[in-house]
């Protein structure tokens, strides 16, 4: 997967789940400021210091209004290469949204999601000195997933760690049952358009491939609670569960769609459920939908032709 498309499946975690996520990751916030009264994004685009420079868009920082009337802005940032993090850029960034925003309290973050072990950190502090005098001490929350034993939180009541289980670490004969943890806790958590977005999710990051997957539904339908869970993986509930969301999503007859749905090869139907509560408008879907349909029938062709020439 793409760096980028990575980036922004996490970023839309993070949207969709704000509280739990500081919830899981700094509870100590919550202890010491109390409830939450109001979240909202800061959308505001980061300066730059060079024209060159690119975009920063591996941040999101989120504002939390507490009741006790502290506000935190929480800025994080997604990384899967670790190689690609400078702190001294999140520095410049962070020392950027303090001049922004003086009267809140600024809490630089950044989570590694890669799956592997490090031979060697990042820098997680940096700090210039002079005698007896610190001049500049920086540090940020560092918070690396595969640090975490997904079997750890197997009963945590936290969609957010449900579908984080298959980034954390495990061993690999609990790959199944990490799997099953994921789809079950996050379908007891979520309403159905959540989950049916975030099973993409999940099914990216656990890897599951074709025969994986008809295993997994093989043994979560057995369980009478997980029935619908494994209508998921089916062909035929992924069409029901789409054709539901379109309806709800841009208002339009259900039929309308599945005839164009009934086009796309499952891989495709995983990949749509994640990027329908993305848009806000149908075309772009519908030229997402279109340029499937195109590649299927041009593979179709290019069988045919190879068939005819031998």
């Amino acid at each position: 997967m793409k760096n980028e498309s990575h980036d922004h499946n996490f970023k839309n975690l993070f949207m969709d789940f704000p509280k739990e996520a500081l919830e899981f990751f700094f509870p100590e916030v919550l202890k010491r400021f109390g409830s939450i009264r109001h979240i909202e994004f800061d959308r505001q685009e980061p300066k730059k210091h060079h024209l060159k420079d690119a975009h920063l868009s591996l941040d999101l920082p989120i504002i939390f209004h507490f009741d006790k009337g502290t506000v935190v802005l929480w800025l994080v940032e997604f990384q899967e290469d670790k190689h690609k993090f400078s702190i001294y850029k999140l520095l410049k960034y962070t020392a950027d949204k303090m001049e922004a925003y003086p009267d809140y309290t600024i809490v630089p973050t950044v989570l590694f999601t890669d799956r592997k072990k490090w031979r060697k950190n990042v820098l997680t502090i940096i700090e210039s000195k002079l005698f007896n005098r610190l001049f500049v001490h920086f540090e940020y929350l560092f918070i690396k997933l595969y640090e975490y034993n997904a079997r750890d939180y197997f009963h945590v009541k936290n969609p957010l760690v449900k579908i984080l289980l298959p980034k954390m670490n495990y061993d690999d004969r609990d790959r199944w049952e990490v799997i099953r943890q994921a789809y079950t806790g996050l379908f007891q958590l979520v309403k159905m358009d959540l989950f049916t977005k975030y099973s993409y999710f999940i099914d990216v990051y656990s890897e599951i491939d074709e025969n994986e997957r008809k295993l997994i539904e093989n043994e979560i339908s057995e369980k009478k609670e997980t029935v619908m869970i494994a209508q998921y993986f089916t062909e035929k509930g992924q069409l029901s569960m789409l054709s539901y969301q379109f309806s709800k999503r841009f208002n339009i007859d259900k039929s309308a769609v599945m005839t164009r749905l009934n086009q796309l090869e499952g891989n495709d139907l995983m990949e749509l459920g994640g990027l329908i509560l993305d848009y806000d408008r149908l075309e772009p879907i519908n030229k997402w939908i279109d340029a499937r349909i195109d590649a299927k029938k041009e593979k179709r062709y290019q069988s045919n032709q190879s068939g005819v020439r031998q």
